[in-house]
């Protein structure tokens, strides 16, 4: 089990009055299993996500990553499973726009102190599995926006992390991109990597084989692909 999350509730205050954005939230994940949660704006789903992704902590319930109960790590141990367990993907892609495509993927490595290089290594690696190594020197303003977001999964996967944890990934993209980086998704989960998506488009959901709902705070499982 990857993952395991039982009675999860976040409550934020506003003021004096507590507002409840996750309510009772249920769910696990099995290593190597390939999962969209997906909801409407508003529905929870990022916090859910922040949780998941260590960067924030439930009100109340139990959390476990990779075996680990995350509600009583402190702040250092939440960065440490983070840089090493947990690869990040997001909408807006979150690159330096200064560097190369290789120091952007080199950069959790330089975080974890890899030697230099063993550190260009992995990251030439990586870029070479995302379809990349002919890009290696350019800058993110000399790379299309497909290719700008397979540089994020590229350092997301750097590090050989237990998950990828893509937040609407295509949601910057054209519809050819975006479908060459969900094929992308589909090749790493068949090369074994745990993926799990948010989103709210249901046609990007359907490339996961497990899709589950989250409205109003509330995670249902909505189909369990055979």
């Amino acid at each position: 089990m990857i993952l395991e999350l039982k009675g999860i509730y976040k409550n934020y205050q506003q003021g004096k009055i507590t507002v409840p954005v996750l309510k009772d939230v249920n769910f696990s994940m099995e290593e190597g299993e390939y999962v969209a949660i997906m909801g409407p704006s508003g529905s929870g789903k990022s916090t859910l996500m922040n949780i998941i992704g260590c960067l924030d902590k439930a009100t109340e319930g139990s959390f476990k990553l990779d075996g680990m109960d995350m509600q009583n790590c402190s702040e250092n141990e939440m960065s440490d499973i983070r840089l090493h367990k947990i690869g990040f993907v997001f909408q807006s892609f979150h690159l330096l726009p200064r560097q190369s495509a290789l120091s952007n993927v080199e950069m959790p490595l330089n975080y974890a102190r890899v030697p230099k290089k063993e550190r260009r290594a992995k990251a030439l690696k990586a870029l070479e599995r995302v379809g990349l190594s002919d890009r290696v020197d350019f800058r993110p303003n000399q790379l299309s926006g497909g290719q700008m977001q397979r540089v994020a999964i590229a350092r997301a996967i750097v590090n050989s992390p237990k998950l990828l944890l893509a937040d609407e990934p295509t949601g910057a993209l054209d519809s050819k991109s975006g479908a060459q980086v969900m094929e992308l998704f589909k090749a790493l989960n068949d090369e074994g990597v745990s993926v799990l998506m948010i989103t709210h488009d249901p046609e990007i959901a359907a490339h996961a084989k497990r899709v589950v709902m989250i409205r109003d705070g509330e995670l249902k499982e909505k189909e369990v692909k055979p």
